[in-house]
């Protein structure tokens, strides 16, 4: 079935006199006069009445389609600066169905979101949508299938409102008393335990736990159909599931517990392709947390091999994503890892672990800041500052403030204590660049000998090499003691031994760099003839 370009149907919405007439007011835009939510152009009819049909006809093709394409040419012709029609303009359209009139919410907010400034009524508004849209699916019969696409998006921008919402919050200092009276009477509106509780209720609900346990058995296929119901049924339930446990990551993440944030996301085994790779979105923010919470973990070598496998997917792929809407968010992911990479391996040098391509493209960065990095000095501390503050997660305070005392900001006080706590560990980590020196010069050395080197008697050179031993192991998520270190040595009789890991010669880089090389000039001579 041919795609129904929705897009180029006829309307008579005014986009130039609407955007003038909201620079002229000064009005916000959803507020503006050139704004009318009761006006439906006929290409948004179309639009809502196709999509209705595929839906009631689960052609998740075409659904595809629509949502990720025709939605943002719409939106980039007729709302650039302004909300989509409401909902209720257009419910008589699609029969006043229920549940799609949720889904059109859900798309409407989240238009909102990423092209104005929400108000704190309409934040509250996309919570009560959220809670409505999760209680049905949790609780009502379901019987549509929706992409992949969508559903990741769904708990994404769940989790992203949930995080906007914390933020505003807590810069109350400038709160008008109308937006005081509206938070104190709406105190559950994105409440973590609310938020938390929807994440788990749809793991457990779908049973995505044991359809992952059953498909290792041989007995389920979820993986393989990427999470589609070919024999009719629905996939939202289950596939919701799968992608809450990632947004249950990122939560966690973003509330500093990163062993739960680690312990939601144990069912998807990230070794392995998985329905969380046929999403890009999901494939990033999958790697990128999970990657952070080990690096706060101090299980670097975990971190160093997902962010090199990720950033050498992202070199490879990014050219196939430039017309998506998530483009500028997967370069910018994709610079927030190359400086968590720089960190990960200037605290654990396994430079071995990275692929020659990440490698280059890493010293091309961050070749330099890593040489001063290794000098522990306030320089090096000011770089491990900028570097985190750059790359982390914008971490949050889920607690409400206290309407009785004075409303003070604290929006940065979240960020300012896992920064501090990161620096606190770089700092511990001071000690072990001079003795990782000098053991990567040796492969045998008395305690006196090196006692003597390290003008230290040899009682504090004895708590040296605990600590040492102490930083370079971690615990995994199994509560199996692993090793960071490149260089690892045992005490026998006074004597050091020391035991390092010889990396083995990859000859399969060079010849990748040059294919990737060779692809990118025939792809150049093709524009070329094009032009």
């Amino acid at each position: 079935m041919a795609a129904y370009d929705y897009e180029d149907a006829p309307g008579t919405y005014d986009e130039r006199s609407a955007t003038q007439r909201q620079a002229s007011s000064g009005a916000p835009p959803s507020q503006d006069l050139g704004y009318d939510p009761n006006f439906v152009p006929d290409s948004v009819k179309s639009f809502v009445v196709h999509l209705y049909r595929h839906i009631r006809e689960k052609n998740v093709y075409e659904i595809h389609q629509m949502y990720e394409t025709s939605f943002q040419t719409l939106s980039d012709r007729l709302f650039k600066d302004t909300p989509w029609p409401s909902v209720d303009a257009v419910a008589h359209y699609v029969d006043n169905d229920h549940v799609f009139c949720l889904l059109y919410r859900e798309m409407w907010f989240r238009h909102l979101y990423a092209r104005l400034s929400p108000t704190l009524k309409q934040r509250i508004d996309s919570w009560d949508n959220y809670c409505s849209l999760f209680q049905v699916v949790l609780h009502g019969v379901v019987n549509m299938q929706l992409p992949n696409q969508w559903l990741w998006d769904m708990v994404d921008e769940f989790v992203y409102q949930f995080q906007s919402f914390c933020q505003y919050r807590a810069k109350m200092k400038n709160k008008t008393e109308q937006e005081i009276a509206l938070l104190r009477q709406f105190d559950q509106a994105w409440n973590v335990y609310g938020v938390l509780n929807f994440l788990q209720a749809l793991v457990e609900k779908s049973m995505i736990i044991q359809i992952l346990e059953h498909e290792k058995e041989g007995l389920e296929q979820f993986t393989a159909t990427d999470g589609y119901d070919y024999n009719g049924g629905s996939n939202v339930l289950k596939v919701l599931g799968y992608f809450s446990m990632v947004g249950l990551l990122r939560v966690h993440c973003l509330l500093g517990d990163y062993h739960t944030g680690l312990k939601c996301l144990q069912p998807i085994d990230i070794t392995q392709q998985g329905v969380y790779t046929t999403v890009i979105g999901s494939h990033i923010s999958t790697i990128y947390h999970y990657g952070f919470a080990n690096l706060m973990l101090r299980r670097y070598v975990e971190a160093i091999r997902e962010f090199n496998k990720i950033l050498l997917y992202i070199y490879k792929t990014k050219q196939y994503h430039q017309k998506s809407p998530q483009y500028e968010q997967i370069l910018k992911k994709n610079e927030q890892m190359y400086a968590l990479l720089a960190i990960s391996l200037s605290l654990c040098p396994q430079v071995k672990l990275v692929e020659e391509t990440v490698n280059s493209q890493l010293r091309e960065k961050y070749g330099e800041k890593m040489i001063r990095m290794q000098r522990y000095d306030d320089e090096a501390f000011a770089i491990y500052d900028e570097l985190f503050s750059y790359a982390c997660p914008k971490f949050i305070t889920p607690s409400p403030p206290s309407f009785e005392e004075p409303l003070v900001n604290y929006n940065q006080d979240a960020y300012r204590l896992q920064l501090k706590l990161f620096l606190y560990e770089v700092k511990q980590q001071q000690l072990l660049s001079g003795i990782r020196t000098f053991l990567k010069v040796y492969s045998s050395i008395s305690l006196a000998k090196l006692a003597s080197y390290m003008e230290v008697d040899e009682s504090k050179l004895r708590t040296i090499l605990l600590t040492y031993k102490h930083k370079t192991h971690a615990v995994d998520t199994d509560g199996k003691i692993i090793s960071n270190a490149d260089v690892d040595f045992y005490i026998d009789d006074d004597l050091i031994y020391v035991v390092e890991s010889k990396p083995a010669k990859r000859y399969g880089d060079y010849f990748l760099r040059q294919i990737v090389k060779l692809e990118g000039v025939i792809n150049d001579m093709d524009r070329v003839k094009l032009d």
